[in-house]
């Protein structure tokens, strides 16, 4: 199962590689483009989506999974960690892991240039920002209010072992995989703020175990 998969680019990779996946994502329109790339890749029956908020997923989804996936950009948009993993392990078989990629807390601390520190690493309360373009286009005349959460590695583990999951592999890293920032440089395919070239926490990556 995969959590968040917004468009399904990550589920169908999936798929592709012989999984039978289920994506979930609360965006109709992200669920809609999933659909039509399932059928384009002709993968109906390996991949299938559900378009519900991720908190009431048990009300729209029954049966468990081997594997339980979320990746990049997913928990900042989620106020209560203590839900988001009683989803996880409502869902997760015996046996079964969670595992997850996702951009470090720390790098959320910085205004959007890296210049200087402008957010709590706690979660102490929402982010409010208004916001222009969009992550895929920076230039779109777009301008909305975004709604967002910083938590710290401290507050995700805890809330997924007070499940009774195990913690596996924790890794951090100092890189980006993806060019999505400001103020980045590149050296053989991977991403660092200039200036902050290994010095910087950027996408950390955990698996979690659920005992028998």
């Amino acid at each position: 199962m995969h959590l968040q998969c917004h468009f399904g680019q990550d589920t169908l990779s999936l798929a592709r590689m012989g999984a039978d996946v289920t994506g979930i994502d609360l965006s109709d329109t992200a669920i809609q483009q999933a659909n039509d790339l399932t059928k384009q890749l002709q993968l109906e029956n390996k991949a299938r989506f559900i378009c519900c908020d991720l908190y009431s997923l048990p009300e729209h989804l029954q049966g468990t999974f081997d594997m339980v996936f979320t990746s990049y950009g997913t928990i900042g948009w989620l106020p209560d960690l203590d839900k988001w993993a009683h989803v996880i392990n409502h869902f997760l078989k015996p046996g079964g892991h969670f595992i997850m990629a996702d951009f470090h807390p720390a790098v959320w601390m910085f205004d959007d240039n890296f210049k200087e520190i402008k957010y709590n690493y706690f979660n102490t309360t929402t982010i409010i920002e208004e916001t222009t373009g969009s992550y895929t286009d920076r230039g779109a005349d777009l301008k909305s209010l975004s709604y967002s959460w910083n938590h710290p590695l401290s507050e995700i583990i805890t809330a997924l072992t007070d499940k009774g999951l195990q913690l596996q592999v924790f890794q951090e890293f100092d890189y980006s995989p993806y060019n999505c920032f400001n103020n980045t440089i590149e050296k053989e395919g991977r991403f660092y703020i200039k200036g902050m070239e290994e010095k910087l926490p950027m996408v950390y990556a955990l698996k979690f175990l659920k005992p028998y």
